[in-house]
């Protein structure tokens, strides 16, 4: 075997240098290495119990497997320059300590039912992270959307002003996003529990193992079904990377609102100095950097579902070495989520809203012509009708340079008889949102019981992550 690699016997020249350059994973697979030394010792457990190992060689390699995952910890254990891949260094070091008991670990199992085994002990582990970080900025919304139930707010389609809200409600709006983000990757978690060890190359094993025991004891619900598909199955990755890209979809919109919200043109926000950046000539300058990066790193989020399903959408039979592709995308996208995230939820946590600019800007742009019409139809007029009654109405005013309000009695007459005196009575503000009062409605009524259910969610979800990371490594 050559020096760091788990094959080569049949071999009579050693790799160019170009191919090794190429080959070469060991730099950035590393990271699943705690995961792996986790399979060798599940794999030690069922080659002992199929009398491949003797109890004394199990107990000696598991002690040592479990030391390998405390030094990786400690940064003690790391790879040398000759090691092709993490498992080629872990077998290597478990060799020059244990000797020939170490080589015994690779029967019954190949590098190819390793590292999807790794790969998704790594994944489950590294989204219930993202949960707990997504579940502190719903949070973070929901802190801020309480706080401001009660201020209205201009309401916007086409960067229009449609109708009124809750500002409460707006930032509500939100959570929903991000928890349903949480619950893709809880039900991706579902799918991602089952463990490919024991598939070996693509076949399975002559030998005596059980690979739903191995499954258990590496906390996965059962083994995959089919060997083939064991090691060359990435719909797990697809999947995953999907769900990371749609968070960045999220930050994004959320980070585009921010810069609006922090603009003179807009005034709603003051953003927190911890949370801004300066210009390197302009001294006045306060930057929303962290908004802008969010909508500026969801190109790569996107970007990498496309690199992962590019690379699996011709590959034939099982394993391919195509598949060494899958790792890198992913840990980018784990990564960026990772710096991303805290960022994100500290701007929101600390902004501040201008509420009285917010407020002042909530009837304005005709916002509420929608009470015009609603007002027509309960007094039996076809929608259609009064949407154009009330469209006149705003016509009119934009002739006369004036609001909806300001309609004298002989204009609202000839606009429609319909059109009494009394419809003056819901050409405000708090009355617009305060009728909005059904469920899921702008009402402050409404938007409190939504507040509330937005807590118990996120108590439960990270509840849900919390229980998932206190088995992690």
């Amino acid at each position: 075997m050559s020096h760091g690699k788990l094959w080569g016997g049949r071999f009579n020249e050693s790799a160019a240098d170009a191919m090794e350059a190429l080959s070469r994973s060991v730099h950035f697979d590393w990271r699943l290495a705690p995961y792996d030394l986790r399979g060798s010792i599940a794999h030690a457990h069922i080659l002992e119990s199929a009398g491949l190992l003797t109890p004394a060689e199990s107990q000696s390699i598991v002690e040592e497997l479990t030391l390998m995952i405390t030094q990786y910890h400690e940064g003690v254990l790391v790879p040398e320059s000759s090691d092709e891949d993490v498992h080629g260094a872990l077998e290597r070091i478990l060799v020059e300590r244990l000797g020939e008991a170490g080589g015994k670990l690779r029967a019954g199992r190949s590098r190819n039912d390793q590292v999807v085994t790794d790969f998704r002990l790594f994944l489950r582990d590294a989204a219930a992270q993202i949960v707990v970080q997504l579940t502190d900025l719903a949070d973070a919304f929901i802190s801020q959307a309480e706080k401001h139930v009660q201020v209205a707010a201009p309401g916007f389609t086409h960067l229009q002003h449609a109708q009124p809200v809750s500002l409460g409600h707006e930032i509500a709006k939100h959570a929903h996003a991000l928890l349903r983000d949480i619950d893709r990757l809880q039900d991706w978690d579902k799918r991602a529990a089952y463990s490919p060890l024991g598939a070996g190359a693509l076949a399975g094993s002559a030998l005596e193992l059980d690979p739903k025991r191995s499954a258990l004891e590496l906390g996965f619900t059962d083994a995959v079904a089919n060997s083939i598909d064991a090691v060359s199955d990435r719909d797990f990755a697809a999947e995953a990377a999907f769900v990371f890209a749609l968070v960045g979809v999220h930050l994004s919109r959320i980070g585009e609102e921010w810069c609006l919200y922090a603009s003179k043109e807009f005034g709603w926000v003051n953003l927190a100095d911890a949370y801004s950046t300066g210009s390197s000539i302009m001294p006045q300058k306060k930057n929303p950097d962290v908004a802008e990066l969010a909508r500026g790193k969801s190109g790569r989020l996107i970007g990498n579902v496309v690199t992962i399903l590019t690379m699996l959408k011709g590959l034939p039979f099982a394993y391919n070495r195509d598949l060494q592709e899958d790792k890198e995308p992913l840990f980018d996208s784990l990564d960026t989520l990772n710096v991303l995230l805290p960022a994100i939820t500290g701007m929101i946590q600390t902004s501040t809203f201008n509420v009285d600019v917010i407020s002042r800007s909530a009837p304005t742009g005709y916002s509420l012509a929608t009470e015009i019409a609603d007002w027509l139809v309960v007094r039996g007029m076809a929608f259609s009708i009064a949407h154009e009654v009330a469209g006149a109405c705003v016509r009119q005013c934009e002739a006369s340079g004036i609001d909806l309000g300001q309609l004298s009695d002989a204009e609202l007459a000839q606009i429609n008889p319909k059109l009494t005196p009394e419809v003056r009575q819901v050409l405000h503000v708090d009355g617009a949102i305060a009728g909005r009062s059904r469920f899921g409605g702008t009402a402050p009524a409404a938007v409190s019981l939504q507040i509330a259910a937005l807590k118990s969610e996120t108590s439960r979800t990270r509840a849900w992550a919390e229980l998932k990371l206190a088995s992690t490594l």
